[in-house]
């Protein structure tokens, strides 16, 4: 019989000391946070928190937690437990109702306590929280959660979990309209340079500069997606030196070191490659898989993402790969959805102008975390500076996550006319069209927006076009187009 009195302080020290609990935590809270604390204050619904692995989701939810206390809810009435404890993996499946029951019941009696009823669950009665991490661990957890939530006890539920496919295809059949999802992604660029502003205590702050560019960012792509809008119009914000300077310096260093926080405090690029590998490939496909969809071959299954690693963002189709690897397509084709829901790569499809036609053909890949690639190639930072072709790739990778991380693209695709491509078309709705190329060089020429005319010219409807540049000074609306540097573009859109 499990003993909550016994499993649960060691993984609430707030029960014991609100003040020593949160000594140690992450004082950086990255722009999600914002939403979920609002969604907890104010949803009935459970909260639901995915992503890859080591990428700060128990750091999150403890933050949550601090806000909560800080906002005055009685330490005791938030329950936070991880579901991959070895004492609970030893027990019985009768064992582990009990211990969930008696949990759900230590609730409904606080408010029973209080002369409230359990149906009642309106903002007068003061819930408990119960985070629980690594969910996908225990079996039947949609169960669970479904009939606490339909019973209407007085419960708000926080769940995260490691690998993205067993908590969204559960949720979606069994907790569907009970669940909002979040996806907590490695930092973006945007994050990496405000973590980077919020730690820096001997260098100058630039906290009032990026609130600003924030401001002119809203502007500009109002402007940009209207397409009865004078180009003329578009006001080129101010950026001082001192942050062009720190923003060029912050993207050399996040091109090669990535978005997970645990590996920039590593001391050795061997210890840096050798984590990334082992929680984000080995880890990821040997146990998350294994566990979500009873994975039987995770070695194929590894080598066909490692062959992927080595062409973000080329053009591939299905027989390729195949060929190259020597995976058959029937493989490939059960792979492909499996790594997507891990979050450890995206594919972006061939555009079509009707979005339900059936997508067919050649795609294109990114990854979420470049620094995956570095570690697994073992590239140094030197080598991978002085490669121009490789350095164009991440680019055009970083502009990708940057766009599906915006809440205005509905859908991106990627334009082929014969031998001519548009890097990415943004779909903003409605039959309107964001084209987007991006063009990570010393030279600009007239023949880099030619095909983007062309793209308006067909679909009228479409926003100004835009062309990420590498030079701040390539910065601005020229020739039927909209220009824009890398960084910046990263900064204000991401």
């Amino acid at each position: 019989m499990i003993d909550l009195q016994q499993l649960l302080p060691p993984f609430n020290p707030w029960w014991r000391d609100k003040t020593k609990a949160f000594r140690d935590l992450e004082g950086f809270h990255r722009p999600i946070f914002e939403d979920l604390k609002e969604d907890i204050d104010l949803l009935q619904q459970i909260i639901s928190l995915t992503g890859p692995r080591r990428v700060g989701k128990t750091t999150l939810v403890h933050q949550l937690i601090q806000n909560l206390i800080g906002n005055g809810v009685n330490p005791r009435r938030i329950v936070y437990y991880s579901m991959d404890d070895p004492a609970l993996m030893l027990q019985s499946k009768e064992e582990i109702n009990s211990f969930i029951e008696e949990a759900m019941q230590m609730a409904r009696k606080s408010v029973d306590d209080r002369s409230s009823t359990v149906d009642d669950r309106s903002s007068t009665v003061e819930p408990f929280y119960f985070f629980l991490d690594e969910i996908q661990r225990l079996d039947g957890w949609e169960l669970y959660l479904k009939k606490y939530y339909d019973l209407k006890y007085p419960v708000r539920f926080v769940i995260s979990g490691s690998a993205s496919s067993p908590i969204f295809k559960k949720s979606r059949e069994s907790l569907l309209g009970r669940v909002k999802d979040y996806r907590l992604l490695p930092f973006s660029f945007r994050e990496y340079v405000l973590y980077d502003n919020f730690i820096s205590k001997k260098k100058k702050s630039y906290s009032k500069e990026i609130k600003d560019l924030d401001k002119s960012a809203l502007g500009i792509v109002q402007q940009i997606t209207d397409p009865f809008n004078a180009s003329n119009s578009v006001v080129i914000p101010k950026v001082s030196i001192g942050l062009k300077h720190r923003l060029e310096t912050l993207l050399a260093s996040y091109l090669y070191e990535g978005g997970f926080p645990e590996v920039w405090k590593l001391p050795t690029l061997v210890a840096k490659q050798d984590y990334l590998f082992d929680n984000q490939v080995r880890k990821v496909i040997d146990e998350d898989l294994v566990l979500a969809v009873e994975l039987r071959k995770p070695e194929l299954l590894k080598k066909f993402y490692l062959s992927l690693l080595a062409i973000p963002g080329m053009e591939k189709n299905i027989g390729e790969i195949s060929g190259e690897t020597g995976i058959n397509k029937q493989q490939i084709e059960k792979y492909l959805p499996m790594l997507e829901m891990t979050d450890l790569l995206f594919q972006v499809p061939k555009f079509r102008s009707g979005s339900l036609n059936v997508r067919r053909g050649n795609v294109k890949f990114y990854l979420s975390d470049l620094a995956l690639r570095n570690a697994v190639l073992r590239i140094s930072p030197e080598s991978l500076m002085s490669d121009d072709e490789t350095l164009g790739r991440y680019a055009e990778n970083l502009v990708f996550l940057a766009l599906k991380k915006n809440r205005s693209s509905l859908q991106i695709d990627f334009y082929r006319e014969k031998n001519e491509e548009i890097d990415f078309i943004v779909h903003a709705g409605a039959g309107r069209y964001v084209p987007i190329e991006v063009k990570y060089r010393n030279k600009l020429s007239y023949a880099d927006g030619k095909l983007l005319g062309k793209f308006v010219r067909k679909y009228p409807k479409s926003a100004l076009p835009i062309i990420i540049t590498k030079h701040w000074e390539d910065f601005g609306y020229k020739e039927n187009v909209f220009l824009w540097p890398l960084p910046l573009f990263l900064m204000m859109f991401g």
